[in-house]
């Protein structure tokens, strides 16, 4: 018996019938053979964590663009906080840790530079719109390994595609992921925004802070252990968290999400993503081989958007500068 048919075998005795084994998967696009080691999820989320785009996330914008302080979240920290709080959910109700993992590990990789900023940009651009949960599924089955994919497992695709709006995933570990994402991005866009400046504990009205905790630390374990106890055949809130979570979901649209001392720089960041992209549609020529490629089978705002959203904030920023900045002339002597 392989290491890998042990782990498939010890999921069956320890986890409840309710979960997603790695030997019942559905399987991939393309059939494989299997690992001697690891089970079908934990090659899905070691895929994911060697993957560029996985890489990227650490350049790429959560809420605040281009914070000065070492401490703010990136698209990479908040993705690791969301696999953080799923896996502890996904281990106290007996689900497949490893599958949670990995939806919350891939589950933002097709996220823009400048956050939903960008997002915003490209949904204005492309002719069907843009959406970054279907950016991702395509990252992992187009894009990565220079088009050849990842190949993960129908399970895992399926928790990434339906991590934020539309159907519930067919798993109960991807309706983990759902709920852990707003969880992790609610609280940490609130502890950044304290460090910014831009709001206090006290802005939230005290009938959330007594229902779901006076920080950060309180509100995610009561907002976690509620989850637990309440989830049966759905991943779920009671009614009595549910309500003022949503308000504190609610509020964080008014103090934070459109403040403009937050926001300030999003009008710029669209506009650099709208001039790049009307660049490329008339020169579409000076893109890179692989998104030409992609271009020329697939339409040219096609190949131009899987470039754009691909790039990291400052990857944008210095491409940008190179096509339409003027070269510095600060070391030349001025002569009148």
């Amino acid at each position: 018996m392989t290491v890998r048919e042990k782990l498939e075998n010890n999921e069956h005795l320890v986890l409840s019938d309710k979960a997603c084994f790695a030997d019942c998967s559905k399987g991939r696009l393309i059939d494989e053979e299997k690992d001697n080691l690891r089970t079908d999820f934990q090659r899905d989320r070691d895929r994911i964590i060697h993957s560029n785009s996985f890489r990227r996330l650490k350049h790429k914008t959560q809420v605040f663009l281009s914070p000065l302080g070492d401490h703010y979240r990136t698209r990479l920290t908040h993705t690791l906080e969301v696999s953080q709080i799923a896996r502890t959910v996904a281990n106290a109700l007996g689900l497949n840790q490893d599958l949670t993992e990995a939806i919350s590990l891939g589950h933002d990789l097709g996220h823009t530079p400048f956050g939903h900023a960008g997002e915003r940009a490209l949904n204005s651009l492309m002719p069907n719109g843009f959406r970054h949960y279907e950016q991702s599924l395509r990252v992992i089955d187009k894009l990565e390994k220079t088009g050849r994919g990842l190949n993960l497992t129908y399970e895992v695709r399926d928790g990434i595609l339906c991590h934020t709006k539309g159907k519930e995933a067919d798993t109960l570990e991807g309706q983990i992921v759902k709920v852990a994402d707003k969880i992790a991005y609610i609280n940490h866009d609130i502890d950044d925004a304290i460090r910014g400046d831009i709001m206090t504990e006290e802005d939230i009205p005290l009938t959330i802070r007594l229902a779901l905790g006076q920080n950060k630390s309180e509100r995610i374990n009561t907002l976690v252990t509620d989850l637990v106890q309440n989830s049966k055949d759905s991943i779920s809130f009671s009614e009595e968290i549910n309500k003022p979570f949503y308000e504190l979901h609610g509020l964080m649209f008014g103090l934070v999400y459109t403040n403009p001392k937050c926001k300030g720089e999003e009008t710029k960041a669209i506009d650099i993503i709208i001039r790049l992209f009307e660049y490329y549609m008339d020169h579409p020529d000076a893109l890179p081989a692989f998104y030409k490629e992609i271009a020329e089978d697939e339409g040219i705002e096609r190949g131009i958007c899987d470039y754009i959203s691909g790039m990291s904030d400052r990857y944008l920023l210095n491409l940008f500068n190179n096509l339409f900045i003027p070269n510095s002339w600060a070391d030349m002597e001025l002569r009148w």
